[in-house]
């Protein structure tokens, strides 16, 4: 990582006051959630079913098998001992001195929140909210970790599912459109932990008008080309470290 860009990253966040971050799963790894298409991420590993993760996490497959979807996310999905690592933690010190406007997230982990963060944008939704795919009626997280299998409403019946968007699903406009509100507004944007692959999460990089966009990420992406400062490294320890 280069300490010349490092030392100007960190000069202009100490001088602004509206600053909006945007980040995927590579902020939540260093809380021993995995990623999904890395190497070692989710998509990667082995499972014992004749289905692909992409498939089990579709709006398709929770119609036909509610039963397996259920098991794969309580299996999969949900880390319960996780805690805020130092990106979180960092992005809450800059809220509390006024600097940070909103943390737009792609992860469903809830651990911005975890650590203390109030504005976040949760553009995939969480795991730590669930309803009735019917009714709507609303369910706990501990609620639905309860047994296996499918959790049925206690109201109607139906199957009660997570507040996350699955493939061949919709994101929620009105999150999304105030995300982008947020981003065109932004001084400086900071992305984080994302390989900017996940569309149309991905796209809204492109609002943002300004000329202090800083990329940290372990890996090149493809927005690097219209990056004002790019940090390669784990953003847990980069973030942190900007800040303190």
């Amino acid at each position: 990582m280069d300490s010349k860009i490092f030392d100007c990253v960190k000069q202009i966040i100490e001088t602004s006051s509206n600053i909006v971050f945007f980040g995927g799963a590579g902020v939540s790894t260093a809380s021993g959630i995995p990623d999904f298409r890395s190497a070692t991420g989710l998509y990667n590993q082995k499972q014992n079913s004749a289905y692909s993760p992409e498939y089990m996490l579709s709006h398709d497959f929770i119609v036909k098998h509610p039963d397996q979807f259920s098991d794969y996310v309580r299996q999969n999905l949900i880390y319960e001992e996780a805690k805020p690592n130092g990106a979180h933690k960092a992005l809450v010190k800059l809220e509390e001195q006024g600097k940070l406007k909103a943390v737009i997230t792609q992860n469903i982990d809830g651990l911005h929140q975890q650590a203390g963060s109030n504005n976040v944008l949760e553009l995939h939704g969480n795991l730590t909210d669930y309803y009735c795919s019917s009714c709507k009626k609303e369910y706990t997280q501990e609620e639905f970790c309860q047994g296996s299998g499918t959790f049925f409403c206690k109201q109607c019946g139906k199957v009660v599912r997570p507040k996350v968007v699955l493939y061949g699903e919709g994101l929620d406009m009105s999150v999304y459109w105030t995300a982008v509100k947020f981003i065109q507004q932004a001084e400086i944007l900071i992305v984080g932990g994302t390989s900017l692959v996940v569309h149309p999460a991905a796209g809204l990089i492109n609002y943002y008008h300004g000329h202090k966009l800083v990329l940290i990420n372990m890996e090149k992406t493809s927005a690097d080309f219209g990056a004002d400062y790019i940090l390669q490294g784990d953003v847990s320890k980069i973030l942190w470290d900007l800040v303190n």
